[in-house]
């Protein structure tokens, strides 16, 4: 998501517009839990009375993840919002001169709005006990530890 800031470094323009549809490809999604990703960017790149670039972009976009469950595809709606300069934003803070890529931002935002889990809506009513078996929470645990036992020694 390369944008040029030619324009608006030369004053020509107060404010370029950001308006892009993107699905992410295998490759990006690599080593993170996310099966699809595809999110719609929307904002503008302005600069402040420091003449420093500040980006004002709502990232808003549908994660598709394994149930914590059942590990169906399961679909997720975020939405961010990133108002800072862009040299808070990077991790090198240098001057850009005709271009800026956005991708480095947008994509470490998104990431930090992966949840933990999700469950799908088909496995709300999932039978958690069958022959045998019976899935126990924490709340739930009524065993005893094998040190009980010893503290009545004691």
């Amino acid at each position: 998501m390369i944008i040029d800031i030619t324009r608006l470094n030369s004053n020509i323009v107060d404010s370029i517009d950001i308006n892009i549809d993107y699905s992410f490809n295998k490759e990006e999604l690599e080593n993170t839990e996310l099966i699809d990703l595809n999110c719609h960017v929307e904002g503008d790149i302005t600069k402040n009375s420091l003449n420093n670039l500040c980006l004002n972009i709502r990232i808003d976009g549908l994660m598709i993840l394994p149930c914590a469950i059942t590990l169906e595809p399961t679909e997720y709606h975020f939405c961010v919002d990133i108002n800072d300069d862009i040299d808070n934003l990077t991790e090198n803070s240098k001057k850009y001169t005709n271009t800026i890529d956005i991708f480095p931002i947008i994509w470490e935002n998104i990431l930090m709005e992966i949840p933990m889990r999700v469950v799908n809506e088909k496995a709300k009513n999932v039978s958690l006990e069958g022959d045998g078996w019976k899935f126990i929470t924490e709340a739930e645990d009524s065993t005893s530890s094998p040190f009980d036992e010893l503290k009545d020694l004691l």
